[in-house]
């Protein structure tokens, strides 16, 4: 199986779901990665993790939405000046919380269901991530290399996990079908909300890919 046919596999995968709505979540955590991670999930409106796998992020989430809410407790203390009333070294500790949490939360603020698809480049290092998703049933799409189990994830796409290079074009093209999927779901919503509006039902034979 090359490169470029599970790529192409992949693209076709997540274009699909994206078509019906669904999310995904793009994970790298290894120095290379990071700004792939990052640059892609954001051009493509998805969620990301590229500092640090919180375990519990896709199986504990209920855990992790606390988090988040403490981090907008802090971020409200900041904005209303609650912040100054208190000690210079209460001050200090509640700052240096608030870089903390989101340095690791930051590319999943406002995740409010589970994704459904894991995305996701060294799938050795990222074994947590994998392993959560499995659990939970998400789709995985890896770049995996010639050191890590294939069987491990649904899409594997064999490549060198250590070079920018081909990290860059994995998430890149994932990305791509991303936005093409999201095109295509938003085009089918509004020709549905159109047809409800105008009090016609939306007929078999118009051909709309339904989404679940």
């Amino acid at each position: 199986r090359s490169t470029m046919e599970q790529l192409e596999k992949a693209y076709k995968a997540i274009e699909g779901l994206s078509a019906e709505g669904k999310t995904s979540i793009f994970v790298g955590t290894k120095r290379q990665a990071k700004e792939s991670i990052q640059e892609d999930a954001a051009r493509s409106g998805m969620y990301y993790v590229n500092e640090r796998w919180l375990g519990g992020i896709l199986t504990n989430f209920k855990t992790i939405k606390q988090s988040m809410e403490r981090l907008d407790n802090l971020e409200a203390m900041e904005k209303d000046g609650r912040i100054n009333q208190l000690s210079k070294k209460e001050k200090l500790r509640v700052e240096k919380q608030k870089a903390k949490l989101l340095k690791v939360l930051s590319g999943i603020r406002g995740m409010t269901s589970m994704p459904s698809c894991l995305v996701v480049v060294d799938t050795k290092k990222e074994e947590i991530a994998v392993k959560e998703a499995r659990k939970l049933g998400l789709r995985i799409i890896g770049l995996v290399d010639t050191n890590a189990d294939p069987d491990e994830v649904d899409i594997p796409v064999p490549a060198n996990d250590d070079a920018i290079r081909s990290i860059k074009l994995f998430t890149r093209v994932l990305a791509d079908g991303i936005i093409e999927g999201r095109g295509r779901f938003l085009k089918n919503k509004e020709f549905l909300e159109d047809k409800t509006r105008k009090g016609e039902k939306p007929e078999k034979t118009d051909h709309v890919p339904e989404t679940r």
